[in-house]
């Protein structure tokens, strides 16, 4: 993290043990299976601003930070999504459970989401040309358009769109 200056670094498909180890959000059973699919790594700074933390099950957790601006809190909300092939009924609760934690927001709040979505948005942006800018994957899969009418509720932006990598 020192190396490339990061303050705050999602790391998936963790599995921790409890030795060593400071959790945020919900604390397991001494005997419980210990795999987190989610956690935040922080640096010093990042630790020091932090207010608290809230997990929504093993795939959602959200750390707010404190900001130099007085009255404006960062929310970093972490996932990490169920891919295509699960059950329907699971996505949607999934994508449930993370547009109520946005929700809980005030407008004029820093809100950054961070994860894998498992997700392909279209490079045609008709109709996201708010959100979202023309460089996406070329074919949409079904989680590309939950995530991408997640994103103009909340009046966000998919920044991966907007600048041509390739």
């Amino acid at each position: 993290m020192r190396k490339y200056n990061l303050t705050v670094l999602r790391i998936s498909e963790t599995h921790w043990t409890h030795a060593g180890q400071h959790r945020l959000g919900r604390e397991e059973e001494e005997n419980a299976p210990h795999m987190q699919r989610v956690a935040p790594t922080l640096s010093e700074e990042a630790r020091n601003a932090l207010v608290g933390s809230e997990s929504s099950g093993s795939l959602i957790i959200k750390t707010p930070f404190k900001t130099k601006n007085v009255g404006i809190t960062m929310n970093v909300v972490q996932y990490y999504a169920l891919t295509n092939n699960s059950n329907d009924d699971n996505i949607d609760q999934f994508y449930e459970r993370l547009q109520s934690i946005i929700a809980k927001f005030p407008g004029k709040n820093l809100t950054i989401l961070m994860g894998d979505l498992s997700v392909k948005v279209v490079m045609n942006n008709s109709g996201f040309e708010d959100i979202m800018g023309r460089y996406g994957l070329g074919e949409e899969n079904v989680n590309g358009e939950r995530f991408a009418n997640l994103y103009p509720f909340n009046k966000m932006v998919i920044d991966d769109t907007i600048f041509n990598f390739a």
